[in-house]
């Protein structure tokens, strides 16, 4: 696996996945449509287009910010507050969240995501041999060491087509 790990990420609306019938389309709603991804998907092509680091940093905020503090990252003040953490151009950011276009990159990341790969949920994770896997995790029992754990995720999952689903009961509560 190498001592690095190249992460590109791609856009994967899981309101579009679960949604009712094929005829919904997200990137077809109008600005004003309520849905609290829209405005975070615009927000991470908003903190792309400050590039490559300011997006890395930008996520990583904005994670923090949901799965630490548990602030919705569906919320404008809580998109602009990882902006501002990631040292972000905050006025750029607000004129590039509100451009419209980012739909169409987000639509064709989706699509070929679900299309060419089968993507039903996030996170799945792409190897460079083609296989991929989606990974669920408790975010309150995460792994002692992270990068030892990803290790047996990948000798896992990448090269055996064989493993279909690894998923733990659960108890009625």
């Amino acid at each position: 696996m190498g001592d690095t790990l190249q992460i590109d990420w791609r856009y994967f609306p899981l309101e579009q996945v679960n949604a009712p019938d094929e005829s919904f389309k997200l990137w077809e709603k109008p600005a004003d449509y309520k849905s609290r991804g829209r405005i975070s998907f615009q927000a991470a092509s908003a903190a792309s287009a400050q590039g490559a680091d300011a997006f890395s940093r930008f996520h990583l905020a904005l994670l923090t910010l949901k799965h630490e503090d548990g602030k919705d990252h569906g919320k404008t003040a809580t998109l602009e507050e990882a902006a501002t953490e990631a040292g972000l151009d905050l006025e750029r950011f607000r004129r590039d969240a509100a451009d419209q276009s980012a739909w169409e990159q987000i639509r064709a990341d989706y699509e070929h995501g679900h299309d060419e790969h089968g993507v039903f949920g996030t996170p799945t994770i792409m190897f460079e041999n083609g296989q991929g896997a989606y990974l669920k995790l408790n975010p309150k029992q995460l792994p002692d060491d992270p990068v030892a754990f990803f290790r047996d995720f990948v000798d896992t999952v990448r090269d055996r087509p064989s493993v279909i689903e690894i998923k733990r009961p659960s108890r009625a509560a």
